[in-house]
């Protein structure tokens, strides 16, 4: 059966006729009649009442065309190389650690390739912009991926994953992580946050009691913090831009390290939405292009 079966069945149901049809796909009647028999071969069930004077669609004729009429102007637009126009507004949460690191090559991508799609910016924690995808108030985001986040009625797209470090002040010197932690004071990333979580275990894990009393939602303020020497931290590692402002040493914590999986989340049933699909191809290259400058 020929893709075009599929035109001659909308040529069809939009004259009304297969008379119609034929004029309109430059046919004749006889062939059109042969090809809707051939699809009603393939699917199993009429498209058409015939019990009448003239030929009616069924609903199933109608539901046919439903779905195949995105696909048919998809392919008349690769065949004759013009992109086919994605538009509306599409509402995209980011955690602010990954705003300046996504949002520019987001953006920069769609506007160049999709003019007539606007993406609106959200802001926000992981757990309050999943929560606000599974609510409907917006309709994706990039947060950090907690674990067993594959269950339920939410889509998970990897985009990054990025290894907790431990900073501290700029004038430490070369010691053992343990010794450090014995030294100075924890400062800790906020607990309700997934990577706080991790930060957390690694060191109850890891090191053991410690001395904390200083918890924060802001990572750049703990990395200010820490450049003041009032203590030391377990966060993603600090943009060039946050530690030329506040200097600090950067420590990796070896094999144990803990690795935060940023993914974009969206509902499965936005799985075939084509604006979320090009936010989706947009965060990725802008992911990547991250990757690529760390490499540098």
């Amino acid at each position: 059966m020929k893709i075009e079966t599929f035109a001659t069945l909308e040529a069809v149901l939009q004259t009304g006729t297969f008379v119609g049809g034929a004029r309109l796909m430059n046919i004749t009647p006889s062939a059109v009649s042969m090809q809707m028999k051939q699809l009603e071969g393939y699917l199993g069930k009429p498209l058409f009442d015939r019990s009448g004077l003239q030929v009616r669609p069924t609903q199933l004729a109608h539901e046919v065309a439903d779905t195949m009429r995105d696909a048919l102007k998809g392919l008349d637009a690769l065949r004759s190389g013009t992109v086919l126009a994605i538009e509306g507004v599409v509402r995209v949460g980011v955690i602010e650690s990954m705003q300046p690191i996504v949002l520019p090559g987001m953006l920069r991508f769609i506007r160049a390739r999709h003019p007539k799609l606007d993406v609106v910016p959200i802001r926000g924690r992981s757990s309050g912009l999943t929560a606000a995808v599974k609510a409907g108030e917006i309709d994706a985001a990039l947060v950090a991926e907690p674990s067993g986040a594959k269950a339920g009625r939410m889509s998970w797209t990897p985009m990054l994953r990025r290894e907790l470090v431990l900073i501290t002040p700029p004038d430490t010197p070369d010691t053992p992580i343990p010794t450090l932690f014995r030294q100075l004071e924890w400062i800790r990333y906020d607990r309700k946050t997934v990577s706080g979580s991790m930060a957390a275990q690694y060191v109850n894990n890891q090191i053991g009691d410690v001395r904390s009393t200083l918890e924060f939602d802001n990572a750049a303020a703990i990395v200010a913090m820490v450049s003041s020497g009032l203590g030391i931290s377990v966060v993603q590692r600090p943009d060039s831009a946050v530690l030329h402002s506040y200097p600090a040493r950067v420590f990796r914590l070896g094999k144990a390290a803990p690795v935060l999986q940023l993914s974009m989340v969206s509902r499965k049933a936005d799985d075939d939405s084509r604006p979320l699909a090009v936010v989706r191809e947009a965060m990725a290259m802008a992911c990547t292009e991250y990757q690529k400058l760390l490499k540098q």
